[in-house]
């Protein structure tokens, strides 16, 4: 019984720090319209800045400056809404499959950063010895976890209620009208460019939010934490929770990973050993196949995005 409330509070852990990361795709898609596919990349900058910034020192490394959590936390933060503004200021102006294209191409840079600058992340061996502020703090193992997804579902509801307003502000507001007709909106006198950027750079913190999260939470990190993966994984929880809703955000997160979870541990329950390397394959496919089914079944997701009444015109 202690085993399986334990592995529950992991999963929870890690589904709603994706979560975090989905909302932040949220506003860019679902509020604007962004194409962005390079959600690992935000997301690995966070995890890195944190980890360079908490982790105890190492000889051979140039960060690990042992400070704070919370100034951890912050610095990752800043680091990821600085790489999206500059990358935004590059890219924003791009519209669809080219924007896409531009963000991947980002993503596999900063990856290729972390796994050659080996002086400042490590390389493939990556960072250890992450800090996470409940990790001894209790007696067992589960209450640190339990501690920790206290502090989780605490940061999630902030950001979930603080992203509710923005949708209903004349701000908010404005965003869906950009991503109706992006034309219409600029006829009407606003700075489309503006806007799409203030998005793409709130969106892109709370991406750097959830990989720093996830760094502290797992304790360790190196270029294999992310990868591409990652970003079709963001991307489906977003689509079959429901784009343009938050609640199916997160929702998204949580079923999405719930059945990547339950087709790994099938995968290395059932299948020969010889075979057990297809199981990440396996879980791709599976992910897909609901993606399409929710596409052609719900193509508003499983909690599809409210309907705009008159009192919310731009």
């Amino acid at each position: 019984m202690i085993g399986f409330v334990s592995y529950l509070v992991f999963f929870l852990t890690v589904a709603l720090i994706l979560g975090i990361a989905t909302l932040g795709l949220n506003l860019q898609w679902g509020g604007t319209g962004l194409f962005n596919a390079g959600i690992v990349g935000f997301y690995a900058i966070g995890a890195y800045t944190f980890a360079i910034l908490t982790a105890p020192p190492r000889p051979e490394l140039l960060g690990n400056f042992e400070l704070p959590w919370i100034v951890g936390v912050v610095g990752a933060m800043a680091a990821a809404a600085l790489a999206a503004l500059i990358t935004g200021l590059a890219t924003v102006r791009l519209r669809g499959d080219y924007l896409a294209v531009a963000t991947f191409g980002i993503a596999v840079t900063i990856q290729l950063v972390a796994t050659n600058f080996e002086a400042l992340t490590g390389g493939t061996m990556g960072i250890a010895s992450i800090p996470n502020p409940f990790r001894g703090l209790f007696a067992t193992p589960l209450a640190n976890n339990l501690g920790y997804l206290a502090v989780i579902v605490a940061i999630l509801a902030v950001a979930y209620v603080a992203l509710e307003r923005i949708a209903r502000s004349p701000w908010g507001r404005v965003l869906k009208a950009i991503r109706e007709d992006e034309v219409a909106a600029e006829t009407l006198g606003k700075n489309t460019r503006s806007f799409r950027l203030q998005a793409f750079v709130i969106g892109s913190t709370l991406m750097g939010l959830a990989g720093a999260l996830y760094a502290s939470f797992i304790g360790f990190v190196s270029p294999f934490d992310f990868l591409p993966i990652l970003t079709f994984q963001i991307w489906a929880m977003l689509i079959i929770g429901g784009s343009g809703n938050n609640r199916g955000a997160i929702l998204g997160a949580i079923v999405v990973w719930g059945i990547w979870s339950v087709i790994g541990a099938m995968a290395s329950k059932m299948l020969p050993v010889q075979l057990q390397i297809y199981g990440g394959a396996a879980q791709a496919m599976i992910i897909g196949l609901a993606l399409v089914l929710v596409l052609l079944l719900r193509p508003r997701g499983l909690i599809g995005e409210q309907p705009v009444t008159s009192r919310h015109a731009v």
